[in-house]
């Protein structure tokens, strides 16, 4: 699977959401085709089943995972991985840090797997610039900033997307690159693909209109605070 170079658009709700469902994710899907997505970033093997059905856009599938004994909830093991294979996803995309997982199974293990049992290619969500060049010697097909500011071993959080890190890789890593976290405005992205990004991820500023509103009203909070 080649993903073409432009938006995916990352339709994720969680339990408690006013738009937790597979059938709100299967919608938000649609309409991210609608408006010129190249793919989709999906998670759990319900919403990614929901999602295959309406779209023909590549989907980009992850499971999270929470664990007791283990920081790693993206994808963390092979069974999370054959979950969501068998839904119908097209690239695997996983937690790329070094960082111990589940069952003790390892980012090698678990790329080959991908790659040489399910037929996948995999996007390696990464924490800095270790992490990518590791994922590459590993024979991960993709790179994505997903982690950046996540993790105590990588890079530190900032407000807004990190670019520098997607600058840093491109001019390292030979593999496409992803630039995904905290990306809330077009500039940003646009910022991003500037930069030499393969593509960008966007999900909350799409497709959770509760942080979308609150953003709004943020903003005319503020400016009712300066005119005063």
């Amino acid at each position: 699977m080649i993903l073409s170079k432009g938006l995916i658009v990352s339709c994720q709700a969680y339990q408690g959401d006013p738009l937790f469902g597979a059938q709100y994710m299967a919608a938000m899907a649609k309409a991210a085709e609608w408006g010129g997505a190249v793919g989709i970033r999906a998670n759990s093997p319900q919403d990614i089943r929901a999602i295959r059905q309406v779209t023909s856009l590549p989907i980009i599938g992850i499971y999270k995972i929470s664990s007791a004994s283990s920081e790693v909830y993206i994808t963390p093991d092979i069974n999370a991985a054959d979950q969501i294979s068998q839904a119908g996803c097209d690239i695997i995309a996983i937690d790329a840090t070094p960082r111990p997982r589940p069952n003790g199974v390892q980012l090698s293990e678990l790329i080959s797997h991908i790659k040489e049992k399910l037929g996948k290619p995999v996007m390696a969500d990464i924490s800095c610039l270790d992490d990518a060049i590791t994922a590459e010697a590993l024979k991960a097909d993709y790179i994505s900033t997903t982690l950046s500011g996540y993790t105590a071993h990588g890079r530190p959080v900032i407000d807004g997307p990190d670019l520098e890190l997607v600058a840093q890789l491109v001019q390292t890593v030979n593999l496409p690159v992803i630039a995904e976290g905290r990306i809330h405005e077009p500039a940003q992205a646009a910022q991003a693909i500037k930069l030499g990004a393969h593509a960008v991820v966007v999900g909350e500023a799409i497709t959770r209109p509760e942080k979308i509103t609150r953003h709004f009203i943020t903003a005319m909070q503020e400016a009712v605070v300066r005119k005063n």
